[in-house]
């Protein structure tokens, strides 16, 4: 079994940064105002991703993502469009 160990990388949201470091924990500081930067737990994370302020209102903003080496999805923050289900 091939095991894919995660590139260090930073993801700027509009108040917050996220960070996910190499043994595949997540870290991130910033405005906390809706959850944000609740990835204390986040374990196994390959890639992050964190919303920005964009011109169509329903593709993200305040909130961040995570995909698991197990190919699922964390999600935390501000959810009014869904994103962080």
């Amino acid at each position: 079994m091939n095991v894919v160990k995660p590139l260090p990388s930073i993801a700027a949201g509009r108040r917050h940064t996220v960070g996910l470091k190499s043994d595949g924990t997540v870290t991130a500081v910033g405005d906390n105002k809706y959850g944000q930067c609740d990835v204390s737990g986040w374990r196994d994370m390959v890639a992050v991703a964190a919303g920005n302020v964009h011109m169509a209102t329903n593709t993200g903003n305040a909130h961040t993502i995570g995909l698991k080496s197990d190919g699922t999805v964390a999600a935390v923050g501000w959810n009014k469009h869904g994103q962080s289900i």
